[in-house]
């Protein structure tokens, strides 16, 4: 308990958010992305009161976190291991739980297994392994490429052969990964936030203490979670005059997942910035971030395929900003009968990347002597930007805002969407529909009924002091 905060305060939050993921893993035992054979009709009474469950569980974990930045915000607020142990906390009831809120832990099994079949995943989706893995990745997606990189896939891989196929082995063990990715951001934050000259405190409350990092980090066991961390202490190595370990680090963070890659423009800005010479600074770090590649990608046995998957597509009605303005777009060509209605959809998508690259050039220009946070927009722009975009995407960005933010309105702002995004996915990972709407919303205005009438009880005490 910190010796700063209130410890009265403290344990409330920690109480509060605790009681909000039990109920979101309660609720996810019958309405979360359970394996085939435990899944239920959306309209049974279990699935019903599950959904409500979650919902329930996930106002009142935002509810504990908003009071929880109130205190990191105020006169005595608590010291980051103070609000390491909340996380703890916090987490504890979601590492038993099924998979929430997506089923693409599924399908990091199925590529594991294929891997270690030796099944290419760069030609062939899950199908191609057949069996019941296989069965439990998401429809859409079982005849699709992996789009992730050798280190990833060599952890899945090991993961297979560890579990020999085993379903509850091997969601336990990719659960496993992802906590050793939150503890790695968990670890890197706090000295990121001292190099950028913020608060350590406030870097954790947002940057890992946020519900998007519970619900799709930890209950999601995302691969995003082990990108983001080896990029995050990649960066505190090139922050230490430790460049070359730095680039290795952020090099592994990118063969997970793609975007991570921008992270070597940040360890070549922190060298130069240092006064070495730039052509020294960049042979050296493309030097090592080549060697790793071949390395990895050697140990994994994978070969270079994932290059080309990296345009894996992306699902016909994902939501990103681009996506929803090609399909507008293509539906008023076709109502006007034009024969360029096909291209909408590509053509958005070629101007959002078009914009993104821009962005990035505009980032870098302007924000040089702050590399932690101009990579932190840059990797916010390409979720935004970008032709697909998950709720988990947008902890790209916000996990290194939340170590340099400028501003105390930078980080509310940067909240608010974190709050909102948190709302966004059914626990299950499927496509909303207007019944589910509705018991979600009733979920969450259940909790919104306890809170304020928990609060009511709080403050009668003190109206009946004040009274007498």
């Amino acid at each position: 308990m910190s010796a700063n905060a209130s410890p009265l305060g403290l344990r409330r939050c920690q109480v509060l958010g605790l009681a909000g993921t039990a109920s979101l893993a309660l609720g996810g035992e019958t309405a979360g992305a359970l394996p085939a054979r435990e899944l239920l009709a959306p309209s049974s009474a279990h699935a019903v009161l599950g959904l409500v469950g979650v919902y329930f569980g996930l106002v009142l974990l935002t509810a504990a976190w908003i009071l929880l930045g109130r205190l990191v915000r105020g006169a005595r607020p608590p010291t980051p291991r103070a609000l390491v142990l909340v996380l703890a906390v916090w987490a504890a009831p979601l590492l038993i739980a099924p998979p929430l809120f997506s089923r693409d832990v599924y399908s990091y099994l199925a590529q594991g297994a294929m891997v270690d079949a030796h099944l290419d995943v760069y030609t062939h989706g899950p199908a191609r392994l057949g069996g019941p893995l296989a069965e439990e990745v998401a429809p859409l997606w079982r005849q699709t490429a992996a789009p992730y990189g050798p280190v990833f896939l060599a952890l899945a891989a090991a993961l297979s052969a560890l579990t020999r196929g085993a379903l509850s082995a091997g969601l336990l063990g990719m659960r496993c990964v992802a906590l050793f990715g939150v503890a790695l951001m968990t670890a890197a934050l706090p000295r990121l936030a001292r190099h950028s000259g913020a608060d350590p405190s406030a870097a954790l409350w947002l940057g890992v203490l946020n519900p998007l990092v519970l619900l799709h980090l930890v209950a999601g066991a995302h691969n995003d979670a082990i990108m983001l961390g080896l990029l995050g202490v990649g960066l505190v190595a090139a922050l230490g005059r430790r460049p070359v370990l730095g680039a290795v680090l952020v090099t592994l963070a990118a063969l997970v997942k793609a975007p991570a890659a921008l992270g070597l423009v940040a360890v070549v800005v922190v060298q130069l910035r240092a006064g070495r010479r730039p052509a020294p600074v960049l042979l050296t770090t493309l030097g090592a971030s080549a060697v790793t590649t071949v390395a990895a990608t050697a140990v994994a046995g994978t070969g270079y395929g994932w290059i080309a998957a990296l345009d894996t597509p992306v699902s016909a009605h994902n939501w990103a900003l681009t996506s929803l303005l090609g399909r507008a777009t293509r539906a008023l060509l076709e109502d006007l009968g034009s024969d360029l209605a096909p291209l909408a959809v590509p053509v958005w998508h070629g101007l959002g990347l078009a914009i993104t690259a821009v962005a990035l050039v505009v980032i870098w220009w302007r924000l040089r002597p702050r590399p932690v946070y101009a990579l932190g927009l840059s990797l916010a722009a390409v979720a935004a930007f970008g032709p697909a975009i998950r709720p988990w995407y947008a902890l790209w960005g916000l996990f290194l805002i939340a170590a340099a933010a400028p501003d105390t309105p930078t980080r509310h702002r940067t909240a608010v969407v974190a709050c909102v995004l948190a709302l966004a996915v059914l626990p299950d990972g499927g496509p909303p529909d207007p019944g589910r709407l509705l018991l979600a919303l009733c979920g969450g205005a259940l909790a919104a009924v306890v809170l304020w009438q928990a609060r009511l009880a709080a403050q009668a005490p003190a109206a009946l002091g004040r009274a007498a």
